[in-house]
């Protein structure tokens, strides 16, 4: 009986672990696998006779197809290749009984292995409660394998588990009805029929969940709505900030006015007013639309339907050569491309991984919404079009489209030449439909916000002063015809830059505050409201930037100037990110060197091509 070696496997949320930890109880060791991160858990299990029984808790996967490190180590235990560990006499398969057209798969690949396998249905309970009745004994027929009902953290159906584990390796026999199509889609598709088969009765949550997705993941609906969602989500981010922006805006104008009414002139004045105010508050009057924008992506998140845009953007993603595993972290970048770098870590293929971080910078982040913003209510006229749709919010959605395209073409470039591959599967456990819960929505989104005041309180707040005392000497020589900023060192710095970008149709000003702009994107709005305020009167100055901006820049220099930050690498600490993500210079560089490239490219024929229409 001493020969006996069982391997515990299944998929993540089957509670897998839960069933391990019972069924060991502390008899159990922790380490990882040699040479990999991979962790190892073993531990013994004493059936009712008194033998003792050998358990491995084996990764959480849903597929053997190696196409991560878990699943190429489970792959190899139960193959018997693996260099460190013995292979299995028997499999017990956990699944979720409440999801059982993904899980089933998984048996189903299982069986091809030839092994002995014992399916443990578990977190029946939940499954029970949620209306759902399954024919555990047709079951166990359309399997040809034993199934035990189990509720892992209740220990039920653990004895009769161990049960089975109390008689001799060769008294197993092994699995018949062996699937003749091993892939991925004929194996969902039996394992979609057996369900269907074995399932009495389904709660309505159930139907509820079949219906919407029949919408959600229809080829055809699905996408389509999908983009109205995020059409919806944009006008709104325009339409519904316009009075709260206001009030912000107003509250900086009292906070100016009151500065100069009650602080004499001079520097402090000037740091207060030119630098502080002007600065900060430029940025800090956009919030209104950074907290509609995450409250709309915190409900889809929290609904559970932007795991289905991943499976949405999969057949579009395969086209070039990505799948929908890419779009999650590529989902996180539309709020900072830092945290969504860092979630490609969950690709598994090198290449796919290369390419997303390549292609992460391209998402509109949050960042750019000030930028966008600033220069859309300056420029484009807040009309309807069609009698229902907002002219601002549907330039709004257009540069967020642009982003998107552009990071499928370069994707599809890349994919056919540097990181070259072929494409993997994409298998993904979808979550249930359901109401967000206020209380974690508001929590969500007050740590984004915390998080944008954190930074505009930092990084913004420093580039401001650090441009502000830029502007402040050299002093302007006497009966300068131009304003002292044009003189000062930052002066300096925007006219050679000048040079480089007077194709785009960027002025002095322009180029100076793309310098500290490398800080991080919405920086450039705090550093034109700083070299703006100290280039106007006192009139100019209580008026918002954009007010300013209307007249000092031609509305082709505003085109170019949105197009450059579609494109433009304008965060430092992302550029930091992805050499530590990609531990490689030559990546790191590739991607300044191409988003520049393609930045100065774009700006320049909007630039060009805006002027020609409106000559």
């Amino acid at each position: 009986m001493s020969n006996l070696r069982v391997a515990l496997i299944g998929a993540p949320n089957s509670g897998k672990s839960s069933l391990f930890n019972t069924l060991t109880g502390s008899h159990q060791k922790v380490a990882n696998y040699p040479g990999v991160t991979v962790e190892r858990r073993s531990g013994n299990v004493t059936t009712q006779s008194g033998h003792v029984v050998k358990m491995i808790d084996l990764p959480g996967i849903y597929s053997l197809n190696d196409r991560s490190l878990d699943e190429k180590v489970s792959r190899e235990i139960i193959t018997g290749v693996h260099e460190f560990e013995q292979q299995p006499n028997v499999l017990i398969c956990v699944i979720n009984a409440s999801n059982l057209r993904v899980h089933l798969r998984l048996v189903l690949e299982l069986k091809t292995l030839g092994l002995p396998i014992i399916v443990a249905l578990n977190m029946h309970d939940l499954a029970t409660r949620e209306g759902l009745e399954i024919d555990t004994k047709r079951l166990s027929e359309e399997l040809g394998l034993p199934v035990i009902t189990t509720i892992a953290v209740r220990k039920s159906g653990v004895a009769r588990l161990t049960e089975f584990l109390d008689r001799d390796a060769s008294a197993y026999s092994k699995p018949t009805r062996v699937p003749k199509d091993t892939s991925t889609r004929a194996l969902q598709k039996e394992a979609s029929k057996i369900a269907k088969l074995v399932i009495v009765s389904e709660g309505g949550h159930h139907k509820i969940t079949r219906v919407l997705d029949s919408v959600a993941l229809h080829p055809a609906a699905g996408p389509l709505l999908f983009f109205v969602i995020l059409f919806f989500m944009f006008q709104a981010v325009f339409s519904w900030a316009g009075t709260p922006m206001d009030l912000v805006e107003s509250s900086f104008t009292v906070l100016g006015d009151f500065v100069a009414t009650y602080i004499p002139e001079g520097i402090f004045r000037s740091f207060i007013q030119d630098g502080l105010i002007a600065g900060v508050g430029s940025v800090l009057v956009f919030l209104p639309q950074i907290i509609i924008l995450f409250l709309f992506i915190l409900i889809l998140e929290a609904s559970g339907y932007m795991a289905r845009a991943a499976f949405i953007m999969d057949k579009l993603m395969a086209k070039v050569g990505l799948n929908g595993r890419a779009f999650i972290p590529l989902l996180s970048s539309f709020a900072c491309a830092i945290p969504g770098i860092m979630a490609t870590r969950t690709i598994a293929n090198h290449r796919d991984r290369i390419t997303t971080i390549m292609i992460a910078p391209l998402m509109t982040c949050s960042a750019r919404l000030p930028v966008y913003t600033l220069l859309i209510s300056a420029f484009i006229p807040n009309k309807t079009v069609l009698g229902y749709f907002g002219l601002q919010g549907m330039v709004f959605f257009t540069l967020y489209l642009a982003g998107i395209v552009s990071a499928i073409i370069v994707a599809a470039v890349m994919k056919k030449t540097i990181t070259k591959g072929s494409l993997q599967p994409f298998l993904m456990e979808l979550p249930k439909y359901q109401m967000p819960r206020i209380k974690h929505v508001l929590l969500g989104l007050w740590q984004r916000v915390r998080a944008f005041l954190r930074r505009a309180g930092t990084i913004i707040l420093y580039a401001a002063i650090a441009l502000w005392a830029l502007t402040l000497y050299p002093n302007a020589p006497k009966g300068a015809p131009e304003a002292d900023i044009y003189y000062s060192f930052a002066g300096m710095i925007g006219r050679t830059l000048q040079y480089i970008f007077a194709p785009l149709g960027f002025n002095w000003e322009i180029s100076i505050a793309l310098v500290p702009g490398m800080a991080a994107r919405e920086v450039v709005v705090s550093a034109l409201g700083t070299v703006y305020a100290l280039q106007g009167d006192e009139n100019q100055i209580s008026e918002s930037l954009s007010t300013v901006l209307q007249t000092a820049w031609p509305l082709s220099t505003a085109l170019a100037f949105l197009a450059w930050f579609v494109y433009a690498p304008q965060c430092l600490a992302m550029l930091a990110t992805a050499r530590r993500e990609t531990n490689s210079w030559g990546w790191t560089a590739f991607m300044t060197g191409y988003l520049f490239a393609l930045a100065y490219l774009m700006a320049f024929i909007v630039n060009i091509t805006s002027k020609a229409l409106m000559a």
